[in-house]
């Protein structure tokens, strides 16, 4: 059975925090589809706020922490990322752009991505398309088209009058599976090999 690694980025900063609820909400679809379809799921939950000191230290050091340097590497090797941030002003928060701030762009580059945010009111809830999408495009990442955004309502009611949550998580859910099903295990081109100069020069008299 092929396995498929997703790391959850939670920004939350409460215990519990909406987003983390959210986030676990996604990680459990998206498992759960992709045991439909045949894959196991590797899912690995990071709590942002558990690093912000390391964070904000990278930025002065230039150097990560052991336990940031493990998280980004994960990132790194990750299949997909399930990314949710608190709304802060109208966006999202510093701590969750901080975070994408010290990975290097392309480690996310290719890579599938589902987006979600949570608020103590529905006026934030084009974050999601007027602030995250347009930076996850600009990593040049694959999102799902379906984002879900999280108010106060949407806890414990099954009719907020649209889209009851665990409807909208599943179908960002799916998509998110879908492409991960699509590309398979992301994979880093091959390094190019070097050649010494007289075998490069050897390689090029042969072809005359």
């Amino acid at each position: 059975m092929e396995t498929r690694r997703i790391t959850v980025i939670s920004a939350g900063l409460g215990v519990p925090s909406s987003s983390r609820l959210l986030a676990d909400q996604l990680a459990a679809s998206a498992e759960r589809q992709l045991a439909a379809a045949g894959y196991a799921a590797e899912i690995e939950v990071v709590e942002l706020r558990d690093l912000a000191v390391d964070i904000a230290n990278n930025f002065v050091t230039g150097y990560a922490a052991p336990r940031l340097a493990e998280v980004i590497a994960g990132v790194d090797s990750s299949d997909g990322l399930i990314a949710v941030s608190p709304v802060f002003s109208a966006s999202y928060s510093g701590l969750f752009k901080s975070f994408i701030d010290v990975l290097d762009p392309k480690s996310l580059e290719g890579k599938a991505v589902v987006l979600a945010a949570t608020a103590g009111t529905d006026r934030h809830q084009m974050v999601l398309d007027y602030a995250m999408r347009p930076l996850f495009t600009y990593l040049r990442t694959r999102t799902a088209a379906t984002a879900v955004f999280a108010g106060p309502q949407d806890w414990g009611n099954n009719d907020d009058g649209g889209s009851p949550l665990s409807v909208r998580v599943d179908r960002a859910a799916g998509e998110f599976v879908d492409l991960l099903k699509d590309s398979g295990r992301q994979r880093k081109p091959a390094a190019l090999e070097s050649l010494p100069f007289e075998q490069l020069l050897a390689g090029i008299s042969a072809q005359r």
